[in-house]
């Protein structure tokens, strides 16, 4: 124990004797590492002002059904939900959720003289979902829906401008009610949403719950509760206590009823793991170059450390030692720096909504967008940071333990 304490305070001076150097390199990690925290930062900015609000176009974070609609999901079943209330009831007494809905869910067709074009009719409870509902918040023609309109229907600007209508309008609505019959319906364009994104605005469209558990043979009843959290990233956790709560039902997050999103998630992950590798391997090789200048520039230095009993592996583990040390260093001034700029970012926030549409998934930024910690992967970085670095030592390390005392000590 005594003998590692003096190895690593002779590595701590060693790697101060060329400060410049030291903190040019220590500056790169650190660098390196800020860099990669804010980007984990952003990505759960991003996720939550993109990701989040695409969670909630698609019906939330979660969906609470009845048993087995899962198997003929891809048939919009109407299979009416046992005690939907209860369910409501019990998703909002979890303090993780922002809000509990309960919807009608059924596919159909919308048409006029333009043509007919197939939707899912969407029915929601206007008051309940207005602050959860992008559509509800997008309203730039017309009005929103409420609870009382019974023949009103809300329709995306994608969807008016491809049947030439406008608010006022008549259109016909079919769909399939609970027996499986279709049921048509002349409807009223009441309020037209733009969520800047055309073909997510041609496939749903929104009435009132009462007028669809009319129309539709659901008598006070509903197909799903649509579950929005207050934080992406929460869904697993709530499930299972959503599942210990409510048995017989059919309970899934996003993640499990739309895979392709997740994926879209995942990749970007991995993209940015393959990239941080990059970045600290850069790091390492100014470590590999600054560990074998200190070889050349201490070689009598080595000479008298051989002279003085210490053996080939030991004179190796110094080294070694010192680059750990740079490694470790560059970590923590990294960790320092990172939280210092997310931190700054989370209280001002970034406004993106000058790039909203630059592409289509930006459309759903509708506000700033505020980083997080981004140390969700820092242990992950910091392990790469610190192997890296010892990795970088060994070829300077082989190099010094390579030295003959005799000839090192009469080098010049």
């Amino acid at each position: 124990m005594q003998t590692m304490k003096l190895y690593l305070r002779l590595a701590w001076r060693n790697i101060w004797r060329q400060r410049r150097r030291t903190i040019i390199i220590v500056s790169a990690i650190a660098l390196g590492l800020s860099m990669m925290m804010l980007y984990d930062g952003l990505i759960v900015g991003f996720n939550q002002a993109i990701y989040g609000n695409a969670i909630k176009v698609l019906g939330g974070n979660i969906q609470v059904r009845a048993e087995g609609y899962r198997e003929v999901a891809n048939q919009y079943p109407l299979l009416p939900l046992a005690d939907d209330q209860a369910v409501v009831r019990t998703a909002l007494a979890d303090s993780r959720v922002l809000a509990a809905t309960r919807r009608i869910i059924t596919g159909g067709l919308i048409s006029n003289r333009e043509g007919a074009f197939a939707v899912s009719i969407t029915a929601i409870e206007p008051e309940a979902e207005q602050s959860v509902n992008l559509a509800a918040q997008n309203v730039v023609a017309g009005n929103y829906l409420t609870s009382n309109d019974r023949d009103v229907i809300l329709i995306g600007k994608g969807l008016a401008i491809a049947m030439d209508v406008q608010v006022g309008d008549r259109v016909t609505l079919v769909g399939r009610d609970v027996h499986d019959q279709m049921q048509r319906r002349t409807m009223t364009i009441g309020g037209i949403f733009d969520l800047g994104m055309v073909e997510i605005e041609k496939l749903t469209v929104y009435i009132s719950l009462g007028e669809a558990q009319q129309v539709y043979g659901l008598d006070g009843k509903s197909t799903e509760v649509a579950i929005v959290l207050k934080q992406l990233g929460q869904e697993a956790p709530v499930v299972t206590s959503l599942k210990s709560s409510l048995p017989g039902y059919d309970i899934a997050s996003w993640e499990e009823n739309f895979p392709e999103l997740q994926s879209a998630i995942g990749t970007k992950g991995g993209v940015m793991n393959v990239f941080s590798v990059v970045i600290m391997v850069i790091a390492g090789l100014g470590i590999l170059n600054m560990l074998l200048m200190a070889v050349y520039e201490r070689t009598r230095e080595i000479g008298i450390l051989g002279a003085l009993g210490l053996r080939p592996g030991q004179i190796s583990l110094l080294f070694i030692l010192e680059g750990s040390l740079i490694g470790l260093v560059g970590v923590a001034a990294g960790i320092v720096l990172g939280l210092l700029i997310n931190g700054i970012l989370m209280r001002v926030g970034i406004d993106y909504t000058q790039f909203s549409s630059m592409t289509t998934y930006m459309a759903l930024i509708t506000d700033r967008v505020y980083p997080g910690w981004g140390v969700d992967k820092l242990l992950q970085r910091a392990a790469t940071v610190a192997i890296i670095s010892m990795l970088a030592a060994l070829i300077p390390a082989r190099e010094a333990s390579q030295h003959e005392p005799a000839e090192a000590l009469h080098y010049v």
